[in-house]
């Protein structure tokens, strides 16, 4: 790994680290964060057989983990971020679940390193944690080797083009409006609690081309297409009733085209070969 991508790991972590702190009580008042996670779940949850063993990465603070817990699933939560993962032991402890949540401070640039390796019914990762670094096509290449012939891949990544975000345009904020479309290579810059680092944007044809000497393809929807990004704060409590008909409209159309490509996120699922 070159030093550079070193430097970003190190930064991301510090900076979801210092996230750790606040990000729980940011979610539980969000309406559109549970929107989006109510979505992926049940995106998931379409494929997964009952008493899965899962992988997760960039687990966060482990709200998708012990989910997957409480519904009998067996899940491997790890995270960059030691903060974070301090975070999910004490909720994991606080709410009786070590038995069905184990926890790994570990790059997903290192996954050959994992203490436990496995084979996953699952492997997961959720809100663009893959995002965060360029070496995405080497993550998507080590998950093969810890998987079982017929499991399941779901990933929920930050595409190149996104409308809502593109609409910003028209309110000036020029830079938002085209970060994604102008990063290329180098990356987009972002911060988290006051912390730098960097992000890169993948189409879902990448992640389709990395994957396709492993896996089959299962399913691709738009997340956040209609409904608006939850960094535009209190818009489903503000207009309850635009927030129900955008919400009713990206269900519908959810994986049609364009609406499957063109979210904030959109969620991907593949089947181990």
């Amino acid at each position: 790994m070159e030093i550079t991508d070193l430097i970003n790991e190190k930064e991301t972590a510090k900076a979801f680290s210092k996230q750790a702190l606040v990000f729980d009580a940011y979610d539980a008042g969000n309406t559109i964060i549970h929107y989006k996670r109510q979505r992926v779940r049940t995106h998931v949850c379409n494929f997964l057989p009952p008493g899965s063993s899962i992988l997760e990465l960039n687990a966060g603070t482990g709200e998708d983990a012990i989910f997957f817990a409480r519904q009998g699933h067996r899940v491997h939560a790890t995270d960059i971020a030691e903060g974070m993962q301090a975070r999910l032991r004490e909720k994991v402890t606080a709410q009786g679940l070590g038995d069905k949540v184990t926890t790994e401070l570990c790059s997903f640039t290192a996954l050959e390193s994992l203490s436990q390796r496995g084979p996953y019914d699952l492997i997961f990762s959720n809100f663009a944690g893959l995002n965060c670094t360029r070496q995405l096509e080497k993550v998507l290449d080590s998950f093969a080797s810890l998987q079982k012939p017929g499991g399941q891949v779901s990933l929920v990544i930050l595409p190149k083009f996104s409308l809502w975000e593109t609409l910003l345009l028209f309110r000036g904020h020029f830079k938002t409006a085209f970060r994604r479309l102008l990063s290329g290579r180098k990356g987009a810059p972002a911060h988290v609690e006051g912390v730098h680092f960097r992000c890169w944007y993948y189409q879902p044809s990448f992640v389709k081309r990395a994957l396709k000497g492993s896996y089959d393809f299962l399913r691709l929807e738009g997340l956040c297409t209609l409904v608006p990004p939850s960094y535009i704060e209190n818009f489903a409590e503000k207009h309850p009733l635009v927030y129900d008909f955008l919400r009713a409209r990206e269900n519908k159309w959810k994986d049609k085209w364009p609406w499957r490509t063109i979210g904030d996120y959109y969620i991907i699922s593949f089947q181990r070969k």
